[in-house]
């Protein structure tokens, strides 16, 4: 038996050595990722970072940091990676648990005593694991309009939470969550005598030397070679400014660039390790790889990914299995900007790429630096693959656009009089919307979001259409308006379909009516 063991060692050290062999073709990659750019025109700029066996083994930037002007992207170019900051968070929590000052399955309340959400039991036993593997009971991006945009503060969006209603079982279903990632992060400050901005600080980004990686865009636009953020808008791409998303700090709101984020790579693959510096201990960075909650493998998963047979996200990670190997990720979807982080912990590899616009060409890198890393080759075939994606959806969009066009009904008019429309509705979950008359139309704008606002023309009976200008990423709308029995306007409906934000989950009522 000892015998077998020894010799099974050696085929391992074996094994893992062969893993190791391969280095990185910088001159290949070069070529091949600038090909991937100049292929996609609405996306200015990429930075991509490969760490291998615990060094930087390939790092450089890609196109321009602003549409129309000439200064280049490179390794230093500092970005937002909205949710991949929920890795962030765990890291943080996980050192407090190494301290002892907390547990994983802590309840919050022990923490934050007025933590409430849509039932007493969930409220009582909702612990610090549950807010970091998303298994709340709400649907995915339930509540984002409290926080993204506003000008509510961290602890008025965990508190208005508690009117968000669940659509499952409490820890029956995987739910993406932002606001209880930011509920997590909160409990650093009641742990601690510092705030969860100022622990990342000086816990995690000065010990990696991250010296130009914040939590805020107030001190991101103090630097220079800032990336600007892209949307497209009629085939052109347009930049729009950087939204405060303080207010949803541990869920989002770092800025960085490729360079510093080669530290947290190496730091993630180290389990914790960092140059003779134990971080957190492997115990917590097997913790947040574990499953914690199921997730579902998508039909279109498995027609891109055919070896992927298992889904689930552990601490501030996702993971699933690719080719036989184990892939811990993340992305994260700023307004103008998406990132992704890759782990393959087998091969000690990882990779970062950050982008400047809401484009897909980011899932083509990634599935070519995952087959270049796994198989030592890239298929350049994955650009095409997903620029074709990114033509069907074009497609879909214009149907969807055309099919909403022709749901309007003809030759109606609206049921009272401009002055009947105008007042203030309020959202228990988001707070107040106000209707008023402007250059004699009907004006929408919604209190604590300067974005969303914008004027409402008749669309049909008592609806009306509603584009929010400041807001260029979302489509145009509908705003509703309800009548009681007595012909009195009670209530609004806002409905602007789009994938991140629910606006139909607001219940707006107008003068304090009632809410149910």
């Amino acid at each position: 038996m000892r015998r077998l063991l020894i010799l099974a060692s050696f085929l391992i050290a074996a094994v893992s050595l062969t893993a190791q062999v391969k280095t990185i073709d910088k001159e290949l990659l070069d070529k091949e990722l600038q090909n991937v750019i100049d292929k996609w025109d609405d996306c200015p700029a990429m930075a991509v970072v490969i760490v291998k066996d615990g060094a930087i083994a390939y790092e450089n930037g890609f196109g321009v940091t602003e549409e129309g002007k000439r200064k280049k992207t490179d390794e230093y170019t500092n970005f937002a990676i909205a949710s991949n900051t929920k890795a962030f968070t765990a890291a943080a929590l996980a050192i407090l648990v190494d301290e002892g000052r907390i547990s994983l399955d802590d309840k919050v309340r022990e923490y934050i005593p007025w933590f409430e959400l849509y039932d007493p039991y969930v409220s009582e036993n909702m612990t610090i694991r549950d807010l970091l593997c998303h298994r709340s009971g709400l649907k995915t991006f339930s509540g984002d309009l409290i926080w993204y945009a506003s000008d509510h503060s961290r602890e008025t969006v965990i508190r208005n939470a508690r009117y968000l209603e669940p659509v499952y079982g409490f820890r029956e279903h995987f739910g993406y969550s932002n606001i209880m990632f930011l509920t997590a992060g909160q409990i650093i400050e009641y742990v601690t005598d510092t705030t969860w901005d100022n622990f990342l600080k000086y816990r995690i980004f000065t010990p990696l030397g991250m010296s130009r990686t914040n939590t805020s865009i107030t001190e991101n636009n103090k630097l220079d070679n800032v990336a600007s953020c892209h949307t497209n808008v009629d085939g052109q791409n347009v930049v729009i400014p950087y939204i405060n998303w303080d207010n949803i700090g541990p869920a989002g709101s770092i800025n960085s660039n490729v360079h510093d984020l080669s530290q947290w790579l190496i730091l993630q693959l180290n389990k914790g390790m960092y140059k003779g510096t134990r971080i957190y201990s492997e115990k917590m960075a097997d913790e947040m790889w574990s499953a914690q909650t199921a997730m579902t493998v998508s039909s279109f998963t498995k027609s891109i990914n055919p070896s992927t047979h298992l889904k689930a996200y552990g601490l501030g990670w996702s993971m699933f299995d690719y080719k036989g190997y184990l892939i811990v990720t993340h992305n994260g979807g700023y307004d103008g900007m998406i990132s992704q982080t890759v782990l393959i912990p087998e091969l000690n590899c990882g990779f970062v790429i950050l982008t400047n616009s809401l484009s897909m060409m980011y899932s083509a890198v990634m599935n070519q630096l995952m087959d270049y890393v796994i198989d030592d080759k890239i298929d350049g075939s994955w650009s095409d693959y997903y620029l074709k994606i990114k033509a069907l959806i074009a497609d879909y969009d214009k149907k969807d656009q055309a099919e909403w066009k022709n749901s309007r009904i003809p030759d109606t008019k609206p049921s009272f009089a401009n002055e009947e429309y105008t007042g203030i509705y309020r959202s228990d979950i988001y707070g107040d919307v106000e209707v008023s008359i402007k250059s004699g139309k009907l004006y929408l704008k919604m209190l604590h979001t300067d974005i969303y606002q914008g004027k409402l023309n008749h669309w049909h009976y008592d609806t009306f259409s509603v584009k929010f200008e400041k807001a260029p990423s979302l489509p145009a709308g509908t705003v509703s308006f309800i009548a009681d029995k007595y012909g009195k306007i009670i209530e609004m409906k806002i409905d602007i379909p789009n994938p991140d934000f629910d606006f139909t989950e607001l219940k707006l009522y107008k003068n304090n009516q009632t809410q149910n």
